[in-house]
């Protein structure tokens, strides 16, 4: 059974970096896709940036420049948030598909149980 498991949330000011990460375990064959997305309280999950084949990336628009997605090794995927301002503040979730790679939740079949990330004004 494919588990996801997140790490390296927190509390920070605004302008402080934080860098969260996906560790993987239970595949049966390596995800084509990884991503991460966020859903702040009262809001839509909304894809933050997703990577193909550990090399393709595609950022959304309000982070492009600040964040920044690796795929370490086929079990860990890391991302390094710089520059972080209020409206970031969210729970952030590690997705993984083994076909199409979007930044569309219905797009991926196994999700972390997220970790928190808060930042303060």
């Amino acid at each position: 059974q494919v588990q996801l498991v997140e790490s390296g949330g927190g509390s920070v000011p605004a302008g402080g970096s934080l860098r969260l990460s996906c560790a993987a375990s239970g595949y049966t064959s390596r995800p084509t896709c990884m991503a991460w997305f966020r859903q702040a309280p009262g809001k839509e999950r909304e894809g933050v940036v997703r990577i193909w084949r550990g090399t393709d990336t595609y950022y959304a628009d309000s982070v492009k420049g600040r964040f920044t997605i690796s795929q370490d090794n086929v079990n860990t995927l890391s991302l390094q948030m710089d520059s972080l301002k209020p409206e970031d503040t969210a729970m952030y979730y590690c997705a993984a598909s083994s076909g199409l790679c979007s930044l569309y939740d219905y797009t991926y079949d196994y999700w972390g149980q997220g970790t928190q990330v808060t930042v303060s004004s």
